[in-house]
């Protein structure tokens, strides 16, 4: 086996959007769950019942909610800053034909954390922050609870708020739309 750690620190290049997007358009990442975030192939976790089933649930929830106001996009790219494109549970965008680019600004991104609770708060959060995504909601389901952020600014959120089983939500963009959390919450 070769012995790496006698070598000079490697040097390694981040990936860009536009070459990510040609791996894709290539079928590079045909088997593979991945996104990218700051530059980085990320590996995305499997999806079991308690994630996939609060995705079903608000995915209709919004979809009645909004009507044709604006388009629910379920796990699809989204552009974000510095050189991303992750892939959110859920996002909720302005109406517009996406064939030739995926949007770059969301009204609302959800991230449904089962195992990855980690990873939405510390690494999605700015990012999301950073990306014109104007609130963001990660659905805790080991907990029962949502974290709510709103206000981006600098890479971070000025508000912070949990919401319980019993309460509800609104989505800032679309005040008329609540969404009661033991309707989605496993």
């Amino acid at each position: 086996m070769l012995d790496l750690t006698s070598l000079a620190p490697v040097k390694y290049r981040l990936l860009k959007r536009r070459d990510y997007d040609q791996l894709v358009e290539g079928g590079a990442f045909r088997d593979e769950r991945v996104e990218l975030l700051y530059g980085r192939l990320i590996a995305m976790t499997p999806q079991g019942s308690r994630h996939s089933s609060p995705v079903e649930k608000l995915t209709r929830l919004l979809v009645l909610a909004l009507g044709d106001r604006a388009s629910v996009r379920v796990q699809m790219p989204l552009i974000g800053a510095d050189e991303s494109e992750p892939e959110p549970d859920l996002a909720v965008v302005a109406l517009e034909d996406h064939a030739r680019a995926h949007p770059a600004a969301a009204f609302l991104v959800i991230e449904v954390a089962d195992t990855s609770l980690e990873v939405d708060r510390a690494i999605k959060a700015r990012l999301y922050a950073d990306s014109n995504v104007r609130e963001y909601w990660i659905v805790d389901v080991k907990r029962g609870e949502i974290e709510v952020y709103r206000e981006p600014a600098d890479g971070a959120w000025k508000q912070v708020t949990r919401v319980a089983r019993d309460g509800a939500l609104r989505v800032a963009a679309f005040p008329d739309v609540e969404l009661k959390a033991v309707d989605f919450l496993p």
